[in-house]
């Protein structure tokens, strides 16, 4: 596997006033975790990225960490660095972020 851990973002807008990530909010948070992966030297090993809809719209916005398919929800961008902190570096998934059905 290329990275040990890949970080998916949800940019989906629905421009009919329903729930959803958004594009706005959605691409400062890919920005904030490129920030950090950055600056913790791990540019090798942790990939972050926008992606399209999880399917997952009333949690959002939402961030999804694989390989372990875990599905964060209401991410703000304070949140970042405690997902990169406990979840990308020590390997303990954010418990109070994860969505009920998330792994």
């Amino acid at each position: 596997m290329k990275y040990k851990k890949h970080i998916f973002v949800c940019i989906n807008e629905r421009l009919d006033g329903r729930a959803s990530c958004g594009e706005k909010t959605g691409m400062e948070l890919v920005d904030e975790f490129k920030k950090l992966i950055t600056e913790n030297n791990l540019n090798t090993e942790v990939r972050a990225q926008k992606a399209g809809c999880f399917d997952t719209c009333g949690f959002g916005p939402a961030v999804v960490v694989y390989p372990e398919g875990v599905f964060y929800g209401k991410v703000q961008l304070e949140d970042v660095a405690e997902i990169i902190q406990s979840h990308i570096l020590n390997d303990v998934p954010v418990a109070r972020l994860k969505m009920p059905f998330s792994s």
